[in-house]
């Protein structure tokens, strides 16, 4: 029963679905506007979270053929036939992103879920189906899967996003990419034998690092400059430090190219999208 569960866990990619969820959460909570009841709040990470499990679980009936390539993915449930791909499940990842879509809509407004449909498409179908196997861009334009969350947040306050939840938005756009290729570069030959054009496999690791360093600059620029539009001193406090180490992380890179350096600038990306979420709900409960 374990295995079963930790089976449909996996497919479903909860545990990335809870990080999108809580973006969308902080984008409500970092929306200014009136007291949003908690049904609401409960609402929308639910939304979310089903929304991202339907693409999750999409990306990995659609890649099973390649994640039994890779050795990081060879163990997927479908690769390793634990679950059989067919109409049932099909049908399955349909009713998830019904439910998180209808409830959004039905609960939370048009404009929030049309943000929750979007996010899953981008990541189920523009990134999955369409650019993955393509192009080094794949990645880049993934990215705004992350970004829909927070503005599905703050549309549940305002439907027209205000200058914090855009800049938010702008600053999970500017993640996603060094944190994926940090990964991509630690495990090149793997994305290399599946036939995958990340970034560090089709221009090599020491233009990739430098890659990364830009990005992340251009991500710590974005990410801290919330507090100069209504987040306040905890915000900035936590931005600047998970930035400063996703820096430095990436300084490293640059200076050496390695597994060992592209997995710790991989770790410092979690810390620094942690940080940033926890900063910013501090900032709002304690300020509120």
């Amino acid at each position: 029963m374990s295995t079963r569960v930790a089976d449909i866990t996996s497919v479903l990619k909860l545990r990335i679905g809870v990080a999108i969820a809580l973006t969308g959460v902080v984008g409500l909570i970092a929306t200014p506007g009136p007291a949003v009841p908690g049904w609401k709040v409960a609402l929308l990470g639910a939304s979310v979270l089903l929304a991202s499990a339907s693409a999750g679980a999409f990306n990995q009936i659609i890649e099973r053929h390649l994640d039994a390539r890779m050795e990081r993915t060879r163990n997927r449930p479908f690769v390793r036939g634990a679950f059989t791909a067919g109409p049932a499940w099909y049908a399955g990842i349909f009713a998830l992103l019904a439910l998180g879509v209808g409830g959004a809509a039905f609960g939370l407004g048009a404009v929030a879920a049309l943000h929750v449909f979007l996010g899953a498409f981008v990541y189920g179908i523009v990134y999955t189906v369409w650019l993955k196997r393509r192009t080094s861009w794949n990645i880049v334009v993934g990215g705004l899967a992350g970004s829909f969350a927070v503005l599905a947040g703050a549309a549940v306050v305002e439907p027209l996003p205000g200058a914090v939840a855009s800049l938010l938005a702008v600053a999970l756009f500017l993640w996603t990419p060094p944190h994926f290729w940090s990964l991509a570069m630690a495990r090149r030959d793997d994305y290399a034998a599946a036939g995958v054009p990340m970034l560090p496999v089709v221009v090599g690791d020491a233009i990739a690092s430098r890659a990364i360093f830009g990005n992340t600059v251009l991500l710590v620029a974005a990410s801290v400059a919330p507090a100069w539009y209504g987040l306040g001193p905890i915000y900035l406090v936590g931005a600047a430090a998970g930035g400063g180490l996703f820096l430095w992380r990436a300084m490293q890179l640059v200076v050496a190219p390695s597994r060992r350096t592209a997995m710790q600038t991989f770790h410092a990306s979690l810390i620094q999208l942690s940080l940033l979420l926890l900063a910013a709900m501090l900032d709002r409960g304690l300020a509120g």
